[in-house]
């Protein structure tokens, strides 16, 4: 499995990423500037793109909304138009939804502040590219870093969204139900991660690469269900 990861001038997520598909999963890895018009490396093409965390382009405007406009993004959407699996994680997130591959936004956190700790994400689908080793119902726990995390979206793209079966991952609390205090950063609806309507392009908040490794991060494993699915592929 062949695995490309996107680059930014302030990327700050792509060597975590690297690690854990190349190190701990044993992808074949390598990364793209986001200068670049090609995802390929020495003549082979990706089987699956990251767009990681981090502060793209520092953050400037809105988080995201230059690097949506990188060369390497024109390439990003014709490998997923092709049917390719991106997943944008974090500012990865917020890249998606900027350069329209992903609807809604994300927001300033409910409290304005910026949250940095382990939080519950409820699966609620199991068939997608990025929740193959998953079951509907699953509680995984994943870290969070972000201070803009909180989804936004009109009511309806949301119904759109629920209709359609496109919220992939909900806050929850440890015991998988939705309330007020799991929804760390007041995200509508309690959404941590979407698809497209082909399901091959997901965003989520959490950061699944830095929980792949139990003896790290408080013997976080969970990221493994979302990063393995994508490489069973």
């Amino acid at each position: 499995m062949r695995v490309a990861i996107v680059t930014f001038p302030g990327s700050n997520c792509d060597a975590d990423a690297v690690h854990a598909f190349g190190t701990v999963l044993g992808a074949s890895v390598w990364t793209i500037w986001h200068s670049s018009d090609d995802l390929s490396r020495s003549g082979q093409a990706p089987d699956a793109v990251v767009i990681p965390g981090g502060f793209s382009y520092g953050d400037y405007l809105r988080c995201g909304a230059l690097a949506a406009h990188s060369p390497v993004m024109g390439a990003v959407r014709a490998f997923a138009d092709a049917g390719g699996p991106v997943i944008g994680i974090c500012n990865g997130f917020q890249v998606l939804t900027e350069a329209r591959l992903l609807p809604g936004q994300l927001a300033r956190n409910a409290e304005l502040e910026f949250r940095c700790q382990d939080v519950h994400l409820r699966v609620e689908r199991a068939d997608l590219p990025f929740t193959r080793l998953a079951r509907v119902g699953q509680v995984l726990r994943l870290p969070i870093a972000h201070a803009e995390g909180r989804y936004y979206a009109d009511a309806e793209t949301l119904a759109r969204l629920d209709g359609d079966g496109r919220v992939v991952f909900r806050y929850v609390d440890a015991a998988g139900e939705r309330t007020a205090p799991a929804n760390v950063n007041g995200s509508v609806d309690a959404i941590a991660g979407i698809v497209n309507e082909r399901g091959n392009v997901l965003g989520m908040m959490p950061h699944p690469e830095r929980a792949v490794e139990a003896q790290l991060g408080g013997g976080l494993e969970d990221g493994r269900v979302v990063l393995g699915s994508i490489l069973c592929a």
